[in-house]
């Protein structure tokens, strides 16, 4: 099965106030507009042309203003009192059930056993990594079942600037943050402080993650969720295993490694975990995100409007070559699944795969490339590892030859990081 999400509109870039390295990005040395055509150069020569953005509603530019003034009046007032941002109406320090479970405690996530903010889980914290352009290869997926909004994730970034447009504004420096979704007919702001869930880890040998003690610990001066109490909370046994409390805290409390949830892959980058915090808030609590349909989420992520299509429906497969993937990531956007696989009982079952590929599990299509007669299609893993192992899999016995020469073109490199590349069979 295929999602594909169509743009409904665009819009030139809506930030007036972003950093210039965000601007020469997704400007990329072209000056657009407000109706997305080329300045400069002979009129009437140059071809009108239309960056894929976020649907224009007639609240979008008041949405987004509102949510800057938001951020820009917090971050005024904490610096006037001298204190970080804390978000009280989704704290995950003080209110923790209401914002991981809310009501419904049957599809509960991850336990986090502690709350932390960015700046204590990174030495030097950046929303986004030094040269301020988001990737699908920033996003891990965590101890949450939201594969369905991290693919959708990963499906935006291939367009940076939809994350740039959806991600409103920010002060890191008091830690608040300010992003943009749609929701039934029009578009709201969420804000949100820095704090994020960890998980506590112990080492490489022992793991209590499920200790009962540890499972309930809270850092009472942090705002995110982990697993990793203080050094002080520890038993003596515990502290045996590490050799002082500097490497207790090297090994536990930095590096993102102990976030619960949804990470970057770019070392100090935070935008993942707090897009995905936001997300949550939208919804009401985190456990909300447990299941669902990519479609659902880049709609929410875009305005734009979704289609699911059962790729056995093709009627012209070179057709919907040509006119469909072919322009993902231009007017449109894909991801893809299969159903589940039964056991022998005919019990569903989650460990099932198919050449490495899990069912009921979402896959965002990155690009489509023709090669040397041959469609290639690059898919990429929400978790960020785990891949298809079937013909043209990283280290497969066709890459040989002239077809090590199409990597480049296919904008891919061998490596267990959850992206791979088949091949679209007429």
């Amino acid at each position: 099965m295929a999602d594909n999400t169509i743009k409904r509109s665009s819009t030139s870039t809506l930030r007036d106030e972003e950093p210039q390295k965000d601007k020469d990005l997704k400007q990329k040395g072209r000056e657009m507009d407000e109706k997305g055509k080329v300045k400069g150069g002979e009129k009437g020569k140059e071809k009108a042309e239309q960056l894929p953005g976020l649907l224009v509603t007639s609240n979008l530019k008041e949405v987004i203003n509102e949510c800057r003034s938001q951020v820009e009046t917090i971050a005024k007032e904490c610096r006037a009192n001298n204190t970080k941002f804390r978000d009280l109406d989704f704290d995950l320090l003080n209110d923790r059930w209401s914002c991981l479970i809310g009501l419904d405690w049957t599809v509960a996530p991850r336990y986090p056993s502690g709350v932390m903010r960015v700046t204590e889980v990174f030495d030097n914290p950046q929303f986004f990594k030094a040269d301020g352009a988001p990737s699908s290869d920033d996003i891990s997926q965590g101890g949450l079942g939201d594969c369905w909004f991290l693919c959708a994730l990963a499906t935006i970034s291939n367009i940076p600037q939809l994350v740039h447009e959806v991600c409103v504004a920010r002060d890191e420096e008091v830690g608040v943050y300010g992003f943009v979704f749609y929701k039934d007919n029009g578009w709201v702001s969420v804000i949100i402080d820095e704090s994020v869930h960890v998980l506590f880890i112990l080492g490489p040998q022992t793991s209590l993650t499920h200790t009962p003690h540890l499972a309930t610990t809270i850092n009472a001066n942090s705002l995110l969720c982990t697993n990793a109490p203080k050094w002080d909370e520890l038993s003596k046994e515990e502290q045996d295993l590490y050799s002082d409390r500097e490497q207790f805290n090297n090994l536990t409390r930095k590096a993102g490694k102990n976030l619960t949830f949804a990470k970057s892959g770019a070392q100090g980058e935070t935008w993942v975990p707090l897009i995905e915090k936001a997300y949550a808030k939208f919804y009401g609590n985190y456990s909300y995100l447990q299941g669902g349909y990519p479609r659902e989420a880049i709609e929410d992520l875009t305005g734009g409007v979704a289609s699911l299509f059962m790729t056995t429906d093709i009627l012209d497969r070179d057709k919907f070559w040509e006119e469909q993937l072919l322009k993902a990531n231009e007017d449109r956007l894909f991801s893809c699944y299969f159903p589940g696989l039964n056991g022998p009982d005919g019990e569903e079952r989650s460990d099932i795969r198919v050449q490495g590929l899990y069912g009921n599990h979402a896959y965002s299509v990155l690009r489509a490339r023709e090669c040397n007669g041959k469609r290639f299609v690059v898919v990429r893993n929400p978790w960020g590892e785990s891949e298809w192992t079937g013909p043209w899999s990283d280290g497969s016995k066709e890459w040989k030859g002239e077809w090590l020469k199409i990597l480049p073109d296919l904008e891919h490199r061998f490596g267990d990081d959850g992206q791979f590349v088949m091949e679209l069979i007429s």
